[in-house]
């Protein structure tokens, strides 16, 4: 992590942001509050408790080759270390022997060790402490004398014998984000975490530098600071951002300059399209750039395949566009649809393009693009989980399994004028899984079909219903019985045909199912 000398004013309920003189860098602090009052200073809001203000003061401190002292030599301890070391410091571990993690670091030349039990001039010019053994009487004897040195101590998991506490920490240096509970739950502080984590992408250090290599700049072409502020927002939410996390950093550049060489000064008002996959239907299953896009778009061009619950999920505000295609009902046609979005991308708004499953599987995802690329329309693609592996996974049927199915094929079992067109003889291959998409319709030709060309009428065969959601249903029977199994059970799709020994593994491996079917 990049240090610099850093402190963070803290309201409750609100982020914190603190710059660096190296680097701007923003930190979100989050601690447990007691009950608040408030009261205004200047410009600033502060709130504090009626009993105390808080438990510990959420500091960021440069220890870059700075003397600092571990005390113990297992686990615990090497997971302090690395953190230490990421930070650049100088780490003398005090111990009679060292864990493996430890003992590897020294060789390397990466750690001192004193190869002996603690005395008290260990802490003689040390910036930090850290007491990590399993000997409390230990533990609680350097932190006696380091606050006596008014030394910085901390001993894992002991709040109420630590000067400071280390927080859950989300890297994206310069980018940092730390929160602590003050050592009341150390599993809430790593689940708060892991929330963030979602809301904050891997590439946000890169767009802090970008900010930091333009800040001079900015600041000189806007002298007025609401006016830098408004500039900053748009770039750091728009077009250009999105050329960071798409790993486009030399093009963020070019763009971000000619942008300021405007003499507009504001970013260029083209707009940007995201293919997005939406998954099966489970909101859970949808990736973190996915929701990431599906929360700032100014519209929404839906299909009939995104389930209510990921559409949901995108931002309130947003100018919804269904353009499902039905059965012999298409909303609007293909051709349309792309150059719609085109039409959207030119008034400079970000367009998500929302597909169910995958949009490169069967969801004419491609054709899309295409018409994109050729417009010169920036896009991007984020791919989502397709039904066929959705779906077989919450049915508890593995597409590929040693004892059944070295193969597996995906086919489209959607109906052309009454038939299913399809290369029968590459689909009746043996210990080969076959998934039909769109196939409800066309089930009794599809089984037919099979069987005609040799498959045998026993051949295992499961119907899935809207898998991955609350109205899930597995129907199992064989490519005989299936399709009457279906007409009586009043399926409704989406759905999706699963043909092959790996069927048999449903009874076993199923565990997601409706309360009424279990």
């Amino acid at each position: 992590m990049q240090q610099a000398s850093r402190i963070g004013l803290v309201t409750p309920g609100r982020e914190a942001m603190a710059y660096s003189a190296r680097a701007p860098s923003l930190f979100f602090f989050f601690l447990a509050p007691s009950r608040f009052r408030s009261f205004r200073s200047g410009n600033y809001q502060l709130s504090i408790t009626s009993r105390e203000t808080m438990n510990f003061l959420p500091i960021f401190l440069d220890i870059k080759q700075r003397s600092c002292l571990v005390i113990g030599g297992g686990e615990v301890a090497a997971r302090k270390v690395a953190l230490l070391l990421r930070t650049d410091a100088s780490v003398t571990v005090v111990a009679p022997t060292l864990g493996t993690t430890l003992a590897k670091l020294h060789e390397k030349g990466h750690i001192k060790h004193i190869p002996r039990m603690f005395l008290a001039d260990d802490l003689n010019h040390r910036y930090i402490v850290i007491a990590a053994t399993d000997d409390t009487d230990l533990n609680r004897r350097v932190a006696r004398l380091a606050h006596a040195r008014q030394i910085l101590i901390n001993v894992v998991d002991k709040p109420e014998l630590c000067s400071f506490v280390v927080p859950s920490i989300i890297d994206r240096s310069p980018v940092i984000a730390a929160v602590s509970t003050g050592g009341a739950s150390p599993v809430l502080a790593r689940l708060i975490r892991a929330r963030i984590e979602t809301l904050i992408p891997a590439s946000y250090g890169k767009l802090a530098a970008l900010a930091a290599d333009f800040r001079g700049k900015v600041k000189k072409h806007f002298s007025y600071p609401p006016d830098r502020r408004i500039f900053w927002e748009k770039v750091l939410q728009g077009p250009i951002a999105e050329m960071i996390f798409a790993g486009k950093e030399a093009a963020a550049r070019d763009a971000l300059e000619k942008t300021l060489k405007a003499q507009s000064g504001v970013p260029h008002e083209m707009g940007e399209v995201y293919l997005v996959g939406g998954g099966p239907g489970d909101p859970d299953l949808l990736t973190f750039r996915a929701l990431r896009l599906m929360q700032q778009a100014d519209v929404v061009v839906h299909d009939r395949l995104v389930s209510s619950a990921v559409l949901d999920l995108t931002r309130r505000d947003a100018e919804r566009v269904y353009v499902g295609k039905e059965r012999d009902n298409h909303a609007l046609p293909q051709e349309k649809i792309n150059h719609f979005l085109v039409r959207l991308a030119r008034e400079g708004k970000r367009v998500l393009r929302l597909k169910g499953g995958d949009p490169f599987i069967f969801g004419r995802g491609g054709e899309e693009i295409d018409t994109l690329a050729e417009q010169g329309i920036p896009f991007q693609v984020v791919p989502g989980i397709t039904a066929a592996s959705g779906c077989a996974a919450y049915a508890g049927i593995p597409l590929t399994h040693r004892d059944f199915a070295q193969s597996c094929v995906f086919v489209t079992g959607h109906l052309q004028n009454g038939t299913v067109n399809l290369n029968w003889d590459t689909l009746i291959r043996p210990d080969q899984t076959i998934v039909f998409y769109m196939g409800l319709r066309g089930l009794p030709l599809i089984c037919q079909g099979l069987v005609s060309r040799g498959l045998s009428e026993a051949t295992p065969a499961a119907l899935i219903q809207q898998g991955t959601t609350p109205r899930q249903r597995t129907l199992v029977g064989t490519l005989r019985d299936l399709p009457d199994m279906a007409a009586r059970a009043t399926i409704e799709p989406p759905t999706l045909l699963i043909v092959g020994g790996v069927v048999t593994l449903h009874e076993k491996l199923g565990w997601f199912s409706r309360e009424e079917e279990r």
